[in-house]
């Protein structure tokens, strides 16, 4: 795989300015997605869609809280056929909102659908493929056999869509794929491509193109990588450019569900992809549509930023997962994990008690620390001193004239702007901290820092479009050898503590997710609390699968499928098993979010039927048809047999 600019280029526009990828666009009823649209919001109603009025009042309330499309489940002929009826009595109510039909396994029920609202969503992993986990054998001829067998089921589809004007998204998740795909492509991006482009080329040789892309996993890294393979693929093999839907599949509730979505969106959206944004949170389907506003907001008025300088060979190859190589220097680089530092510069003391927040409590009958899973590795105190005895594990960064002062230095580091590390200032021997934005990456610094095995850069932006600024100065450094490790510096000032979460989400998050980053240090000024900030640091680690912290949920939103009050049992599920550090828990409404859409967790917890539970072991079931009321315990009780299991108990005393 080469990577040179020309090949970058082919999933974005440019590295260095935002400049929004132009699409065709797509009619969906009187809302056009693509071309010199806005960037549209949309979400899914959670509401059974036979209840005619709950869809309608559900959607209304959508609509009112900003949502531009309405997607609505359409499992069988039933539903398909009472989305005419939701249709009317929307319309009669004054609401032209566009509606689109989410099918799964029932191209009977598209068809209908079809004829009725303006877009149908189709997932070529089971519109008219089948997934047992089985591993299939098969020659160029058989494959191609089965690629008719699917033309002839999809084409009377595409057919409706072009008579009746109604558009379709190809939307491949990444657990779903079928067992066809993954026996040819395995688990893959490329699995995810290739299974939505054998649809596309169907629709193309049927002169057929209101078409909407997407390419969803649980997992943000995987999402990423998917969607730009679409996107030079698309270019690649000639295909029109078709506008692109974005979403984190399964991402959760909370600040869990917020963080993680911004990565995988934000992370797009940074490089000018995406034309449609569906947030999909374990909570109300109104509660999404604000937070997908506030991703695509921030790009309206990107294109004025400071100019960036461009890149004429791309080191990072942006369809897999490489770790940029550094050399270790302390607890950063190298094999470790992304390190975090706290911001307490602005404080007016630094005590004992100010550590509770990010991490450490001190037991005063038994004179010891307590540490958390989310205790920073750091903090810095800028001109204050700590006068207090610090835990083992914790380091302390000075601005340097106060570290030259301070008598003990065994845990305390100096912080260095370039022109002062240049300047010949007295260092550490152990560490040393380097304050940079991309304009310091001078020869000189590089031909230093090389050298010097004690230094690791800090590096900041002021730059609007700063995720940009930091990459191009991570290419610098990668260009030249220089595998100094490098902590990324993000300040944020007077926005919401959601605000905050979303935007260093992406900011971070669209580096992390490219392999870039030893650390992160989050200073937010009137953006909420100590222990947040922390937690969202470590949050965005935890999404970026770089560092695990905390148990990890995959809990898909509720839709009409849904089985169980999906909002109730996370929230009982997470209440019982929060301090297994690093297991991941599938909790799936229905059987359609299942196995699949799982991805990779640990555990499974399924809704099979009305009042009854699957659980799963990986993607294979152990337990079916057990009864809610006792399936939280028996899933604990799988986690138990397993050896997986800590009590509480144990995880606090230690």
């Amino acid at each position: 795989m080469k990577s040179s600019i020309e090949t970058i280029r082919q999933y974005c526009n440019t590295l260095v300015q935002y400049s929004r990828r132009k699409t065709i666009e797509v009619k969906i009823g009187d809302m056009p997605l693509g071309g010199n649209n806005p960037i549209r919001i949309q979400s899914m109603t959670t509401i059974d869609t036979m209840d005619t009025m709950g869809s309608v009042e559900q959607t209304i309330r959508m609509v009112d809280a900003g949502c531009e499309y309405v997607r609505i489940t359409a499992p069988s002929i039933k539903e398909a056929q009472n989305l005419e009826e939701i249709k009317k009595e929307l319309r009669k109510r004054g609401y032209a909102v566009p509606l689109i039909a989410d099918i799964h396994f029932t191209p009977n029920a598209a068809e209908l659908a079809a004829r009725i609202v303006e877009k149908v969503r189709v997932n070529p992993g089971n519109y008219a493929d089948k997934k047992r986990f089985e591993n299939i054998e098969y020659t160029d001829s058989t494959y191609q056999d089965e690629l008719e067998r699917i033309r002839e089921k999809f084409t009377p589809l595409v057919k409706i869509c072009k008579e009746y004007g109604t558009a379709m998204r190809i939307g491949t998740n990444h657990g779903s794929l079928s067992d066809r795909i993954m026996s040819r492509y395995g688990d893959s991006p490329l699995g995810m491509v290739e299974s939505a482009l054998e649809f596309l080329r169907i629709c193309e040789d049927l002169n057929y193109f209101n078409i909407v892309l997407s390419m969803k996993s649980s997992n943000p890294q995987v999402m990423v990588q998917a969607y730009r393979l679409l996107v030079q693929k698309l270019d690649e093999e000639g295909f029109k450019p078709y506008p692109l839907h974005l979403g984190v599949t399964e991402a959760g509730d909370g600040e869990d569900g917020r963080i993680k979505s911004s990565v995988g969106i934000g992370t797009l959206l940074e490089d000018g992809l995406g034309d449609t944004i569906r947030v999909s949170l374990t909570e109300e389907p109104e509660a999404e549509v604000p937070v997908a506003r506030e991703l695509a907001d921030r790009y309206t008025a990107r294109t004025n930023h400071i100019s960036i300088p461009e890149v004429t060979h791309y080191p990072i190859n942006p369809f897999v997962y490489n770790r940029r190589v550094t050399h270790e220097v302390q607890n950063f680089g190298g094999h470790q994990v992304p390190r975090v530092v706290a911001d307490f510069s602005a404080r007016e003391k630094i005590t004992a008690a100010s550590l509770f927040a990010v991490g450490y409590a001190y037991s005063v009958p038994l004179d010891k620390w307590n540490i958390s899973d989310m205790a920073c590795d750091y903090i810095f105190a800028g001109d204050h001193d700590v006068e207090f005895e610090i835990p083992g594990t914790l380091g302390l960064i000075f601005h340097h004239p106060v570290w030259m002062k301070r008598k003990r230095k065994d845990n305390a580091f100096p912080l260095l702007t370039a022109s002062e590390y240049l300047s010949g200032f007295e260092l550490s021997s152990k560490l040393n901290f380097i304050h940079a934005s991309l304009s310091d990456i001078t020869p000189a610094l590089v031909d230093k820092v090389k050298q010097d095995a004690t230094v690791v850069l800090v590096i900041q932006t002021h730059n609007q479009h700063g995720m940009a600024e930091q990459r191009r100065l991570f290419v610098e450094l990668m260009n030249q050898d220089c595998r100094v490790p490098v902590i990324i510096s993000r300040a944020y000032a007077n926005i919401t503590s959601e605000q905050l979460q979303l935007h260093a989400a992406t900011d971070m998050g669209g580096l992390l997710i490219d392999g870039l980053g030893d650390g992160i240090f989050l200073s937010a000024e009137n953006c909420g609390g100590d222990k947040m900030v922390n937690e969202t640091a470590f949050n965005i680690l935890q999404a970026t699968r770089t560092r695990i912290s905390k148990t990890e949920y995959i809990s898909c939103p509720s839709c009409g499928r849904t089985l169980f009050d999906l909002q109730e049992t996370t929230a009982k599920i997470r209440s019982r098993t929060f301090h297994l550090k690093g297991v991941k828990i599938g909790i799936m409404g229905c059987i359609v979010n299942g196995p699949g859409e799982m991805a990779d967790a640990d555990y499974g917890y399924v809704g099979s039927g009305p009042g009854r539970i699957t659980l799963y072991r990986g993607k294979e079931v152990v337990k079916r048809n057990v009864p809610s009321a006792q399936a939280v315990d028996e899933l604990i009780g799988l986690i138990r047999e397993d050896g997986v299991w800590i009590e509480l108990e144990e995880v606090e005393k230690s």
